[in-house]
């Protein structure tokens, strides 16, 4: 009776979560446009996206700044993840400390700030502002994912190799990072998904002339929710659902 009542729980949890979402995906092929009743089956929406160049300058722009950012994220991580798992320094625990607090703070609040930031240093909102606001909240999450690699491997095996006589870089590209690969796709294909994803950050820091496609989404929302606009999400959900599941087979401990 257990077992049935466990099974029938988590049944209603993913109903829960994945309930609204089939919902949207199911209506983006709806043949009506303002309507929540269903009136045909039709790829049209599909075909629209398609032929609006606006939302596909939107993405275009969306995967660029998720690119960038995410491998510039990721080199950096990767960089501050070794420093503070190798190194001793005055501070360490501070900056790892200020690591999580930039995690857990509220998008609005660092929307708020960067956009502070970028006023008093008088940059123009735009391409630069909005790179640099998704540099700085994906790298947190590179750090303590590497981190955490980097933790769990045998530090006997780096010494080892050093005394087999490997030079530094020898060790770190023929040994530690091999090990660490997997953290290292983890945490870009993590930060590419927040970077896709961002809406409140976005918001406050890029300018008019650079438009990506959450806030598309978001403005369309605006005047009602169409099948052109569950048609869309339902793409970008789909993107973000294959990142995100590459990231978690990669990160997934393999046993020998």
């Amino acid at each position: 009776m257990r077992k049935w009542v466990g099974i029938s729980w988590i049944w209603a949890v993913f109903a829960f979560l994945y309930g609204p979402l089939l919902v949207l995906m199911v209506f983006s092929f709806n043949q009506a446009r303002y309507t929540t009743s269903w009136q045909g089956f039709s790829f049209k929406w599909y075909i629209s996206l398609l032929e609006n160049q606006q939302l596909l300058d939107a993405f275009v722009n969306s995967l660029t700044v998720a690119l960038v950012s995410s491998l510039a994220a990721t080199a950096m991580g990767t960089l501050g993840a070794f420093a503070v798992s190798w190194y001793r320094f005055a501070g360490r625990k501070l900056f790892f400390s200020l690591v999580y607090s930039v995690m857990m703070s509220p998008d609005i609040v660092m929307g708020i700030s960067l956009l502070m930031l970028f006023v008093l240093a008088g940059v123009t909102p735009g391409f630069f502002t909005l790179l640099t606001a998704h540099i700085t909240f994906c790298l947190p999450f590179v750090i303590v994912l590497i981190h955490a690699r980097i933790a769990g491997f045998d530090p006997a095996v780096v010494d080892a190799a050093r005394d087999l006589g490997a030079k530094e870089h020898e060790v770190f590209f023929k040994i530690v990072f091999p090990m660490i690969l997997p953290a290292v796709l983890a945490g870009w294909l993590l930060s590419f998904t927040l970077s896709l994803d961002d809406v409140i950050i976005s918001f406050f820091v890029t300018g008019p002339g650079f438009e990506i496609l959450p806030l598309k989404i978001y403005s369309m929302v605006k005047l009602g929710v169409t099948p052109e606009v569950n048609a869309l999400c339902t793409v970008l959900f789909l993107l973000t659902l294959a990142a995100v599941m590459t990231a978690h087979f990669l990160i997934k401990e393999k046993k020998r």
